[in-house]
């Protein structure tokens, strides 16, 4: 849910150079040459790669996993020949590339905002963005602020604690409060980027088949949410927001004052979306479009917010109930997958 998509994690990886190089392709493409095909084809790759038990011996190799094209085989060919590629030798030895590509790293710095700060005002680097912090926005300022923690990967035993802690306050509120946290973290990974968390509550449902949930479930979302957020700003979790609206709080958590400042993310979800809704934001992104296909195949449309039957005129029904993720799967006969099964 974050802003930021931070690298595949690196933990236990024997690929991990190959991915940092296809990573920092990505960020060039999608921060500087704006291109979101050539992005998402080297972070597909990236992530493909990280998760291959052994070390690749060559592109033929790479080029067997799903997301791995031709020319990406070339380019790790290369790598694995001479440890380096032209063309991010040529990428970093551009400097308004390389100072695009750092301001984009800040919490709220999109490549259109970094772009106008380094060629408008010559802005290359995060000491003088810190002289000039007047062109930035609140969460631009946040960001900024936190840019050092923020870059740091957060271990599992973290968010354990920090999940104990707002279950522990959420729920003190009323105990029909349903949180869980999403993510990499539910699927098991050692590492995560920030902390995606989804909030239900009973009195909060949708409204329509579209996924909307009208004007007056939105006071209801934005009342659940309100609550949330002051509890865990009393109890000293939440320590900046960045953003908050009806439904999704953005801001910063901190277990301790000895331990780093964490990105935190809380949505509210209507009750009878919520598990659709888990399983959306748990992923992977690759799994959540492989059983997406598998549901229209079985005909059936699926979505962050709901489930519903395909007719034969193509138009969707009305959307089905779902008490949970397990309830999904067996609509669309597909065979469960725990989370940490869905890492594709």
């Amino acid at each position: 849910m974050s802003g930021k998509r931070k690298a595949p994690s690196s933990d236990d990886n024997p690929n991990a150079d190959i991915c940092d190089f296809l990573t920092e392709l990505a960020d060039y493409e999608r921060n500087v040459s704006r291109n979101i095909h050539k992005y998402n084809a080297y972070r597909n790759a990236a992530a493909a790669i990280a998760k291959h038990p052994t070390r690749i011996k060559s592109g033929t190799e790479a080029k067997e996993l799903k997301g791995v094209g031709t020319k990406i085989g070339d380019k790790i060919d290369e790598i694995l020949k001479t440890g380096k590629l032209e063309k991010i030798e040529k990428i970093r030895a551009d400097d308004t590339n390389v100072a695009i590509n750092l301001l984009t790293r800040v919490s709220g710095i999109g490549p259109a905002k970094a772009r106008q700060l380094v060629e408008e005002y010559k802005i290359t680097s995060l000491d003088d963005l810190r002289k000039q912090e007047n062109l930035l926005n609140h969460h631009q300022r946040i960001g900024l602020k936190h840019f050092d923690d923020f870059e740091k990967r957060i271990s599992r035993e973290e968010i354990e604690e920090i999940e104990a802690l707002l279950k522990k306050h959420i729920t003190a509120i009323d105990p029909e409060y349903i949180v869980t946290i999403c993510g990499s973290y539910r699927r098991g990974a050692k590492t995560s980027g920030d902390v995606d968390t989804l909030v239900t509550h009973p009195s909060y449902v949708s409204q329509d088949s579209g996924g909307g949930t009208g004007k007056k479930n939105n006071e209801v979302s934005k009342r659940l949410l309100n609550r949330v957020v002051e509890r865990l700003r009393t109890k000293h979790l939440i320590t900046d927001t960045l953003s908050q609206g009806d439904t999704k709080f953005m801001g910063v958590c901190q277990l301790s004052s000895d331990l780093p400042y964490r990105r935190l993310d809380i949505r509210v979800l209507p009750h009878d979306q919520y598990f659709c809704g888990i399983l959306y934001f748990t992923g992977s992104d690759l799994f959540n479009k492989n059983m997406r296909a598998h549901a229209l195949q079985e005909g059936f449309t699926l979505n962050e917010y709901c489930i519903r039957p395909v007719g034969t005129t193509g138009v969707p029904g009305e959307p089905l109930a779902v008490s949970s993720e397990e309830d999904i799967f067996d609509y669309i006969n597909y065979s469960f997958k725990e989370p940490h099964e869905r890492n594709l």
